[in-house]
């Protein structure tokens, strides 16, 4: 049997946990949006090669195609790979552990696809009175639109990235410490960039 790519991987790997998770398989339009493929045909092709494979099996079922996954030569998968938020505006790149990624179990993930996952790594302890401490990892919902009271990771006119409560004034934002020893910041809306919603924390031992 010849040896899967690691983007057929990516492919198989994505429809398993779709249909885990939905009870019914993604379209390859979807498929493609989630992996960064420009075409459905893209996809088409690495699931062609699946079938070739014996890993998956097209079949016409009311007039449109479905898939069916071979389960029996097919692991669903139990983890999944992090990779750090790029804030590279926010000076040089990390060195070391904290820009290389890593593997988490899946169940962490919830309803979340591993896609919308970035990992930070909190800079200071401007909401050490939540628990979140520096060097402690929190873990994004990668998106571009908060709530008031979302803790969440921005950066502020190209420079510095944080984590803090945001709050839309206006047409400024407020980004609120928990911590009496830190300032509360009010930037207009136009220098923030907004990176994710925190999701989760890791404190390495």
């Amino acid at each position: 049997m010849p040896t899967r790519t690691r983007r057929q991987r990516e492919v198989l790997d994505f429809i398993i946990h779709y249909i885990d998770s939905h009870g019914y398989e993604p379209s390859y339009q979807l498929i493609a949006r989630e992996l960064g493929v420009s075409s459905k045909a893209g996809i088409a092709k690495h699931i062609k090669a699946l079938e070739e494979q014996g890993l998956v099996q097209r079949r016409r079922e009311n007039g449109s195609f479905r898939l069916d996954i071979g389960r029996s030569e097919v692991v669903s998968p139990t983890s999944f790979e992090v990779q750090w938020l790029d804030a590279s505006s926010n000076g040089p790149a990390p060195e070391g552990w904290e820009s290389t990624p890593f593997t988490l179990p899946l169940f962490i993930l919830g309803d979340l696809s591993p896609k919308q996952v970035k990992a930070f790594r909190i800079p200071d302890n401007s909401m050490s009175g939540k628990h979140i401490c520096v060097g402690d990892v929190s873990l994004i919902e990668s998106r571009s639109y908060l709530r008031d009271g979302d803790c969440a990771v921005v950066t502020i006119k190209r420079k510095e990235t944080v984590l803090r409560q945001y709050y839309r004034e206006g047409s400024r934002i407020e980004l609120r410490p928990a911590n009496d020893s830190y300032d509360v910041l009010r930037v207009p809306g136009e220098h923030v960039k907004i990176h994710g919603v925190m999701r989760s924390l890791i404190r390495p031992a």
